[in-house]
């Protein structure tokens, strides 16, 4: 396992560091964390992000074709659609209800006769909690002195490991090399005091980048604003240092419920029970080698 800054499981090296994911790293003196605002209050789905994102990272087209879903023809992130623009139509037709998801209580979108769309530009959340970082056996993915989560591609193997331990299915392998592929957050622009290119080209300034902390001073002023204003089903996604995942670097305003939008409710890092899970195998283990040990004497006792 390399012994690089920002490769390898992230450990808390005190208490100031729980919420500093480069200082876990192995960063004592980085620039601040930067991320992203996404909101999605003012996002009019024009997919210049999409384009923008394909362009300066040189990902390749993932399938010229009609998805059936609206003008939703990339469906969801993968290895090469690393910004993925959703357009979730609420249809209300007169005489019906608004239909809800199973088991999920959700404000009623639109009236009957009307219709609403949401649309949002989704991306890598950089979590300050990163499975995919935890469960990475080369190092490939690393943890940078801006609190973002890169691959590196030279050293990805495709073992696959980190796709299923993301809980927002953002990272996947790409069938031309075999190897994983998600958002760098530009980490090539950002170094060199750029902006994302996803975010420089968004008309409406629905995409946001800028220091994490000011971002959500920024966002909690915006859903004040827009609470003031009669929308009262504004909320905040992923900027609570305290959920599953630690936070996230990439936080989104939403206008329903985050299963709308086709986001986790409450997502979870998927190695917070690894420790735990790994001292019950070391208990097993020991419990085990006593009872052999034991056997064995008891052995050796009767035959003399």
């Amino acid at each position: 396992m390399s012994t690089q800054p920002g490769t390898g499981p992230e450990t808390d090296s005190g208490t100031d560091s729980g919420t500093d994911p480069a200082a876990r790293a192995g960063y004592p003196d980085h620039p601040p964390r930067v991320g992203f605002f996404t909101d999605t209050s003012v996002c009019i789905g024009c997919k210049a992000c999409e384009v923008a994102c394909k362009t300066w990272n040189a990902v390749p087209e993932d399938g010229i074709s009609l998805s059936g879903m609206s003008y939703d023809n990339t469906v969801s992130l993968d290895a090469s659609t690393w910004r993925h623009v959703a357009f979730i139509e609420r249809i209300g037709h007169p005489g019906e209800a608004d239909a809800e998801l199973p088991g999920v209580e959700i404000t009623p979108a639109v009236e009957a006769g009307s219709s609403r769309w949401l649309m949002s530009s989704d991306v890598c959340k950089h979590c300050t909690e990163a499975g995919c970082l935890d469960v990475c056996p080369t190092g490939a993915l690393m943890r940078t002195e801006f609190g973002t989560v890169v691959v590196q591609d030279d050293i990805c193997n495709g073992c696959g490991y980190c796709v299923t331990a993301c809980p927002f299915g953002v990272i996947a392998r790409r069938e031309s090399d075999g190897g994983a592929h998600k958002c760098t957050l530009c980490y090539d622009r950002i170094g060199d005091g750029l902006t994302p290119a996803c975010a420089q080209a968004c008309p409406t300034e629905s995409i946001q980048f800028g220091p994490l902390e000011e971002l959500r001073e920024r966002a909690a002023a915006r859903v004040s604003e827009l609470h003031e204003s009669g929308v009262a089903e504004a909320r905040l996604y992923g900027e609570d240092p305290s959920d599953g995942v630690g936070g996230m670097g990439a936080f989104f305003l939403l206008l329903d419920e985050p299963e709308v939008y086709g986001l986790p409710p409450d997502p979870v890092v998927t190695t917070r029970d690894v420790s735990r899970m790994w001292r019950h195998v070391a208990a097993a283990g020991a419990a085990l080698a006593v009872g052999a040990l034991a056997a064995c004497l008891r052995g050796a006792g009767g035959r003399s």
